[in-house]
């Protein structure tokens, strides 16, 4: 069976993952298979909640197959390490950092200041949640007034309006459209993928399931 770290090609050093609709499953799901052939830290350069049954430490400099490394913040949130990114890539061979946040929205349209993307990656994984596509577009989007201006699309996020807003950002190298779990949601999907340059993956992160990428 082919893992979701293999069809995304994620390599040894800093991988940033950014979008709406499965950042955080993606970024549990990827840490557990990696930590199969390597060292693992899970962070942040924004706001996450602890992984739950992983290690967690506010330093990189315990040695295990998995750590979460971070500083706790209000609401029981973890907040960026202190330690610089650069820094803990030293410690492990996979750094996975989650560099966006989306108030549990499927579609994200950033503003000026975001994400936070540390300038140690060398992939930056965006993550599209098909359940948005096709939706309104201020039930759906965070941020939908960027969405609006950059899209020129105010009232519904088609495969279209959302492929305009990802070639216009250009903030990613592979894309993940995730939440493709009916025959309506793939079928956007497909249409989105079929209008964007680059790799593109279609999954159902929840179910654990690869439908196909382009």
């Amino acid at each position: 069976m082919m893992l979701f770290s293999e069809r995304l090609a994620v390599q040894r050093g800093v991988t940033a993952i950014i979008g709406a609709g499965g950042k955080t499953t993606l970024l549990l799901r990827l840490a557990e298979e990696l930590s199969r052939c390597g060292t693992v830290i899970v962070t942040t350069t924004t706001h996450i909640f602890p992984p739950q049954n992983m290690p967690f430490s506010e330093t990189a400099a315990q040695p295990k197959p998995v750590l979460c490394v971070g500083t706790p913040c209000e609401h029981g949130k973890l907040t960026a390490p202190r330690e610089p990114i650069g820094v803990l890539a030293r410690y492990a061979d996979y750094v996975l950092v989650e560099a966006d946040g989306a108030k549990r929205l499927p579609i994200k349209a950033h503003a000026a200041y975001e994400p936070v993307i540390p300038a140690e990656a060398e992939q930056v994984i965006c993550v599209v949640g098909a359940s948005g596509l096709n939706g309104g577009v201020m039930e759906k989007v965070h941020r939908p007034e960027v969405f609006a201006a950059l899209t020129g699309e105010a009232a519904c996020a088609t495969p279209e309006a959302v492929a305009r807003l990802l070639q216009r950002e250009r903030l990613h190298t592979r894309l993940l459209i995730n939440q493709v779990d009916t025959p309506a949601r793939e079928q956007a999907a497909r249409e989105l993928a079929g209008l964007l340059d680059g790799p593109c993956v279609l999954a159902a992160l929840e179910k654990g399931e690869i439908i196909c990428s382009f």
